[in-house]
């Protein structure tokens, strides 16, 4: 498979988020800059990052293993986007558009790890 993720739509789409989740942190309390804020943040990169890392290397285990750790730091978004909801910095409409743009985005990250499993 191509090594260059800057062509494959989910690395677009999770960078996309990435960015989306600076953005939507800006507006928390100033004493979660080292906490929630940080963790959203650290997360929503850790996706995109994961999924370059796992082109980088040379065997489709080793990137299906990275590619898995993408997977993961979705859930750690989705669940840290539940506490949002919990200390009330996001509204309910905010946490959906977000909730179903991360639903979205591990339907394509699935779809990527399938592909990459149909070449082992």
């Amino acid at each position: 498979m191509n090594n260059d993720y800057t062509g494959f739509e989910v690395w677009q789409e999770c960078r996309k988020r990435a960015n989306h989740s600076y953005g939507s942190t800006k507006s928390f309390p100033k004493e979660e800059q080292f906490g929630l804020t940080n963790q959203i943040r650290r997360a929503a990169v850790s996706v995109s990052l994961n999924i370059v890392e796992g082109c980088g290397w040379q065997t489709t285990k080793c990137t299906i293993g990275f590619l898995n750790i993408s997977r993961g730091s979705f859930h750690e978004l989705e669940t840290q986007r539940f506490i949002t909801i919990d200390r009330k910095y996001s509204s309910k409409e905010q946490f959906d558009v977000i909730f179903n743009n991360f639903q979205s985005g591990k339907r394509l990250l699935n779809g990527f790890i399938n592909s990459y499993r149909k070449l082992s």
